[in-house]
């Protein structure tokens, strides 16, 4: 993060490694009006001038049951969401209400069924050693392309675990976990008497970066993360919970204790967007097809300096990443890091997000994320000295 930090402030820098999402213009628009009716109609300063509760804004809470109710048939009310400030600080709420010391002195964890997954987990817990994660299988695909599946036969589910987390679509790779394997980690978190919690963060119905076939899902044993940073809103810190009343009642009690409220702004902006029929439309007919075309452009870029025989590619299926796979690089991808910010090329490496592996991989030195979202000539610049470094190298041997 700190070398993330010193290339925003580095002229001519090339960031192909953050997570922030793209300044689409059309959104940019649409949010400028937005609060400018939002400000002359006092709406922008009814939510900075009062606190909400420690469950957040009531109005977006009952508003957004009623819109999941109404579009995916989720039998939940507002007493099933609770808001807080950022989904970061959701999963370290709920990582350390499901996992860690238990009474009697054990460990209870968090399980990853499908690693990589999301960086920002790692250093969530309390405890040292809170997560487990399975390594994938790796199927590999026409065009230079390959997607992670969840190694179901390998898949450890023992009385340690006491979470389930699983992204979709995920950071860093893009994966989009299938509908079928979806709904059998559901039956295996109910078997256990687990919770499986989704960090829906990109997905559907909102923002709706994603490429694939993926049937939400939602019941009482799931806990369901939902965010506004990829509407285009990430300065707002607005993380969504969708679960069970209990845990809404735990969640709200942390709010209260950690944070007294969470903020207003970003909650007051959703429940407008969904009071003007906004919230679905702008994900389905503007965020998702800027980010296609984004990343079909990428790609083609890619391809034109980096052949198959150099990088593979995770099949893009959503989020604001590519996955890469340097297969047979002599060198690791950490090497490969430190040669690129060199020359003011940002990436990450791929071992960061293995958190828990129990054995060392080679898989986990040989990937690297990239974020598509900069424009054009950045994302040709940076791939251009990324091809560079790869073949250097590769001549090196």
């Amino acid at each position: 993060m700190g070398d993330m930090n010193e290339g925003l402030r580095t002229p001519g820098a090339v960031m192909l490694g953050g997570g922030n999402p793209a300044q689409i213009p059309e959104m940019q628009d649409y949010f400028q009006t937005l609060f400018t009716e939002m400000l002359s109609e006092g709406k922008l300063t009814e939510a900075l001038c009062n606190y909400d509760g420690p469950q957040g804004k009531d109005v977006l809470r009952h508003s957004l049951a009623a819109l999941l109710k109404k579009e995916l048939g989720w039998e939940l009310d507002a007493k099933n969401i609770a808001l807080t400030n950022g989904s970061q600080s959701a999963f370290f709420y709920l990582f350390n209400l499901f996992a860690g010391r238990r009474a009697d002195g054990s460990m209870s964890k968090v399980l990853f069924p499908l690693a990589p997954e999301y960086l920002g987990y790692a250093d969530a817990g309390l405890d040292e050693s809170l997560f487990i994660s399975a390594k994938p299988n790796i199927e590999l695909l026409p065009e230079g392309q390959f997607k992670y599946h969840v190694d179901f036969d390998h898949l450890n589910i023992n009385e340690e675990v006491g979470l389930i987390c699983v992204s979709r679509p995920t950071n860093p790779t893009g994966n989009v976990i299938t509908d079928q394997e979806l709904q059998r980690l559901d039956a295996l978190a109910q078997q256990h008497d687990v919770p499986l919690l989704i960090d829906n963060a990109y997905g559907v119905p909102f923002p709706s970066i994603i490429f694939s076939e993926a049937t939400p899902l939602w019941n009482p044993n799931i806990i369901l993360c939902m965010s506004l940073s990829k509407l285009g809103l990430p300065g707002s810190r607005c993380g969504i919970v969708i679960a069970d009343e209990k845990i809404i009642t735990a969640i709200s009690n942390m709010n209260g204790i950690i944070s007294l409220a969470p903020g207003s702004v970003g909650p007051a902006i959703a429940n407008e967007m969904i009071a003007r029929g906004d919230l679905l439309r702008l994900s389905e007919e503007v965020i998702k097809p800027f980010y296609y075309q984004r990343v079909q452009e990428t790609i083609a870029t890619l391809r034109r300096y980096l052949p198959e025989d150099r990088c593979l590619i995770h099949k893009p299926e959503g989020a604001i990443f590519l996955w890469l796979w340097f297969k047979d690089l002599p060198i690791s991808t950490e090497t490969l890091y430190q040669r690129l910010k060199q020359r003011g090329v940002l990436m990450v490496p791929g071992h960061f997000f293995f958190p828990g592996l129990e054995h060392p991989w080679p898989h986990t030195h040989q990937c690297m994320r990239m974020n598509y979202v900069p424009d054009a000539e950045k994302i040709e610049r940076g791939v251009k000295i990324l091809a560079e470094e790869v073949e250097r190298a590769h001549a090196e041997g």
